[in-house]
């Protein structure tokens, strides 16, 4: 979210007003979006950490920036495109399986769709 030639020291515009860090905010943010974390858990982890601060503070947080850390994310994002590839599948058929393998797959819908 942060350039790396801006000194930590000097606070974004959308962090204003804000009585903690902005540091602590991205990282309390990016913990409980990455681990799935509950508020209290990221509470637990900043506590241990020297900081303290109340479950419903990470939840406006959380409700604040995710939107607008998401636009700038799909700035830098690149597209998915359409063809994806499975390494190895297993299918049941009409109750017949497992079946391994894509040819395998495409055969076996074709014999049993007709």
């Amino acid at each position: 979210m942060i350039g790396m030639t801006q000194d930590p020291s000097e606070k974004p515009t959308l962090f204003k007003g804000r009585h903690f860090n902005h540091l602590i905010i991205i990282q309390t943010v990016r913990w409980y979006i990455t681990f799935k974390l509950s508020y209290r858990d990221v509470c637990s982890l900043l506590a241990e950490r020297g900081v303290i601060l109340a479950h419903t503070t990470i939840m406006r947080w959380v409700q604040r920036f995710v939107p607008v850390f998401e636009k700038r994310w799909k700035k830098y994002a690149r597209p998915v495109g359409t063809s994806w590839r499975v390494d190895e599948t297993y299918v049941k058929v009409k109750g017949n399986g497992p079946i391994s393998t894509a040819q395998s797959i495409s055969k076996a819908i074709r014999s049993t769709s007709g």
